[in-house]
């Protein structure tokens, strides 16, 4: 990995927001999926929350790689996401037209906050918006009623970028370190990280220079020369 591709991946990095987060809640169609991710990648966000029925992963090639920098959690069920999320301190908000519910723009995002958006069809279910802080809504002026899934994330979530950006929230670094230097060997060296997966062994640092800055024991436990690890990674591009 060069100089220039790690200083780039840091400055991404150092800016992701570990309090803001999105929960999908049945939301399945891939290109829905794909669209709410790679906006999710673009104003910061490290981890996404999901609700499926079966465990599913982001596959390789959704939101044209933005799969790489975020994180996935998947939950069994709306209660036990919720909980995870109440758990961390979060204001939980749905977008859901009530009596109730406040205008999108009106809520301050500054504070821990997770944005739930239902099933493209139907909505967040009932559990859900019981459970939800805040209802939401995105104003409409027009005969339609309601906004493509991907679409009412992206207002949201810039809106939040908005807030957040004014108030200095990505001017510093909020992802541990640790994670950061995981993310970066991930991403900087996917053929190492595999070969390091399957063995069992700990992710090595990654100094300024983008080079692994691991010791002899690591390099003799892998069975590759640092030298060979460069060549890898040049293959890689």
């Amino acid at each position: 990995m060069s100089p220039e591709r790690y200083q780039r991946i840091r400055q991404v990095l150092d800016k992701r927001q570990t309090d803001l987060t999105v929960c999908l809640e049945n939301v399945h169609k891939p290109h829905n999926v794909s669209a709410v991710v790679r906006t999710c990648d673009a104003v910061g966000i490290h981890r996404v929350h999901t609700v499926w029925e079966e465990k599913y992963q982001f596959r390789r090639g959704t939101a044209m790689g933005s799969q790489q920098w975020v994180r996935q959690t998947n939950h069994e069920n709306i209660g036990d996401a919720m909980g995870a999320l109440k758990g961390q301190g979060m204001q939980v908000l749905v977008t859901h037209l009530s009596d109730t519910a406040v205008d999108f723009r009106d809520v301050d995002y500054t504070k821990p906050t997770a944005i739930l958006f239902g099933q493209e069809k139907y909505g967040a279910t009932d559990e859900a918006i019981a459970l939800a802080d805040q209802d939401i809504v995105i104003p409409m002026m027009g005969m339609v009623q309601s906004l493509n899934v991907s679409v009412a994330a992206a207002l949201v979530l810039y809106e939040a970028q908005r807030q957040r950006t004014i108030a200095g929230m990505y001017n510093e670094q909020h992802l541990p370190e640790a994670e950061c230097q995981a993310l970066a060997f991930e991403n900087g060296y996917p053929r190492l990280f595999k070969l390091c997966q399957r063995k069992g062994l700990p992710f090595p640092p990654i100094n300024a220079l983008g080079e692994v800055d691991a010791n002899d024991s690591w390099w003799k436990e892998m069975q590759i020369t640092p030298l060979g690890a460069k060549a890898l990674s040049q293959q890689e591009g």
